[in-house]
C-alpha cells in the first residue's frame, strides 16, 4: 500500500497547493451540524469534513474491526487515541485509501458522500479533547534565554538546570478553550514600578506566546515511567497552542512557586488535531544539545519537526492582520520525546488526552521571538502597524492568530489557525 504521506497521493476532493488539508495529512476533530447535534469524529479534506461515523455506520471499516462500534460516535476524540498506533495506523490508512482519487470505493457512492462529506463552513467544531492535565514547557533556549537577560542579565540569563532538563510547570487544564472563544484581560496583584506595595488591578501588560502542543494517546501506569525510546508511541498528535500570558500579573506572584494566575486565566488551541504520522516527512535536526543530556534524556535519530510559524495581529481599527512574528518548530532545544520521557521518569502517570505543550517558540532573530514581551524588549520597542498604531503589549479587542503549517512539494501539511480576541476585564 502507498504510504499516506507519499508527495504524489491525489484525492478525488480537490485540494488547493495552499490548502491546509490535503489528503497527505488527515487531521482529526470533533464537531456537530444543526440536522444533526450529536457531537462525532471528523477528518478535515480540502473545504469539507468527512464523517468517520456515518463510514462507519455503512461498513466502510468492518475490515480494521475496531475495538468499539461507536469508536467515532463520541463527544471527544480520547477513546480513539487510547487505543494506540497500531489501530490509529489501521485507521489512517483506511481513510487515504477511501478518500484517493484513483479508488471509487467511496467516490462514486453518491449517496453516502451525500451525508458523509460536509462543507466545513457547515459544521461548528468543537474541543476535540478531553483534557485531564495540562503540562506547559520551556523549551526554546532563544525565549528563556531573552526573558532571562531581561530580568537577571547576561551573565545570569540561563538558570542553571536549564541545558540539563525540560523545565515545565502544571497549568491549568480546565480554561484550555478552543479557537474563536475570546479571553477577558484578568485581575489580579501587579507592584507598580514605583511602589513597594501590590495594587489589585486589571493587567496592563497582556502578551500572547507562540507555542505548539502534543496529545497524550495511551498513557502509563503510576510508578512506570515511559523510556524515551518509546516516547513517541505514546503521543497521538499536535495543535497550535496560543498560551496566553498577564506579565504583570505573572511577574509579583512566580517566586519562588512559578506561574500561577497570571498564565491560568487561559490558553487557547486549535481545533484540527493532526497525527504524528502526517508530520513523519518533516522531521529533521534539532539544536545541538551541550552539554550531552543525563541518558534517559538521550535518544537516537532527529527529534525535531520543520513546521512553520506565524502570528497576526488585528486591532478593531485595523482593516486586516498584520503579521508580528514568524518562527519554526525546530528551534525548540527539548525535543517532545525528551519532554515526555522526563515527564514521567518520576513515575508520574500520563493518560489519554493530557496536553503537553512546548512554552514559547522563539528563534535566533529578533522577528522571530514568539511573544510581545520579546518582540518589544519589555515595552521599550513598540511594534508600528501601517496605519500608525503601535503596540508594546496587547490592547482590548486586539486578535491574534497563529498559523502553523509543513511546506511540502506543491502540499502543506497544516494546522488551520488557532484565534483569540482580548476583551476588556469583567467588572469588578
Amino acid at each position: 500500500m502507498t504510504s499516506t504521506t507519499h508527495p504524489k497521493l491525489n484525492s478525488f476532493i480537490k485540494t488547493s497547493p495552499d490548502s491546509h488539508f490535503p489528503i497527505q495529512n488527515l487531521p482529526y476533530g470533533i464537531f456537530r451540524t444543526k440536522s444533526n447535534p450529536n457531537p462525532r469524529v471528523g477528518v478535515a479534506i480540502g473545504d469539507f469534513v468527512l464523517d468517520l461515523a456515518v463510514l462507519v455506520d455503512h461498513g466502510y471499516f468492518k475490515e480494521i474491526n475496531l475495538p468499539e462500534k461507536n469508536l467515532f460516535n463520541q463527544r471527544y476524540l480520547n477513546s480513539f487515541m487510547a487505543t494506540g498506533k497500531g489501530v490509529w495506523r489501521s485507521v489512517r490508512e483506511r481513510i487515504s485509501q477511501l478518500l484517493r482519487a484513483d479508488n471509487p470505493e467511496l467516490r462514486d457512492n453518491q449517496e453516502v458522500l451525500s451525508n458523509a462529506l460536509l462543507p466545513i463552513k457547515s459544521v461548528e467544531l468543537l474541543m476535540p479533547v478531553n483534557i485531564g492535565d495540562y503540562t506547559d514547557f520551556y523549551s526554546s533556549k532563544e525565549h528563556a534565554t531573552n526573558v532571562g537577560i531581561m530580568f537577571r542579565g547576561k551573565e545570569n540569563a540561563l538558570m542553571p538546570n536549564w541545558l540539563h532538563l525540560p523545565v515545565a510547570y502544571n497549568g491549568r487544564a480546565s480554561s484550555v478553550v478552543l479557537s474563536g472563544e475570546d479571553i477577558h484581560r484578568p485581575w489580579g496583584q501587579i507592584l507598580p514600578a514605583d511602589s513597594e506595595k501590590p495594587i489589585f488591578a486589571a493587567s496592563r501588560l497582556m502578551d500572547f506566546e507562540l507555542e505548539m502542543g502534543f496529545f497524550i494517546g495511551p498513557g502509563n501506569q503510576l510508578g512506570e515511567p515511559v523510556d524515551i525510546e518509546h516516547a513517541i508511541d505514546h503521543i497521538f498528535g499536535m495543535v497550535l497552542v496560543n498560551d496566553w500570558s498577564a506579565r504583570d500579573i505573572q511577574k509579583w506572584e512566580y517566586q519562588p512557586l512559578g506561574p500561577f494566575l497570571g498564565k491560568s486565566f487561559g490558553t487557547s488551541i486549535s481545533p484540527w488535531v493532526v497525527p504524528m504520522e502526517a508530520l513523519e516527512p518533516f522531521r529533521t535536526k534539532g539544536p545541538v544539545q551541550e552539554p550531552d543530556p543525563l541518558p534517559y534524556l538521550q535518544i537516537k535519530g532527529d527529534w525535531a519537526y520543520n513546521i512553520q510559524l506565524e502570528v497576526l495581529l488585528q486591532g478593531d481599527k485595523m482593516e486586516e492582520p498584520f503579521r508580528i512574528c514568524q518562527s519554526n518548530y525546530k528551534y525548540l532545544y527539548w525535543n517532545i520525546c525528551q519532554q515526555l520521557a522526563h515527564h514521567t521518569v518520576n513515575g508520574t502517570n500520563l493518560r489519554s488526552g493530557d496536553l503537553l505543550a512546548s512554552g514559547t517558540i522563539s528563534g535566533p532573530e529578533k522577528s522571530y521571538f514568539g511573544s510581545m514581551l520579546e518582540l518589544t524588549w519589555r515595552g521599550m520597542s513598540p511594534i508600528k502597524f501601517p496605519n500608525g498604531e503601535e503596540r508594546k503589549f496587547l490592547q482590548d479587542e486586539d486578535m491574534v492568530t497563529i498559523k502553523g503549517w509543513c511546506q511540502g512539494d506543491k502540499y502543506k501539511v497544516g494546522f488551520g489557525e488557532v484565534i483569540g480576541k482580548i476583551l476588556p476585564p469583567v467588572d469588578k
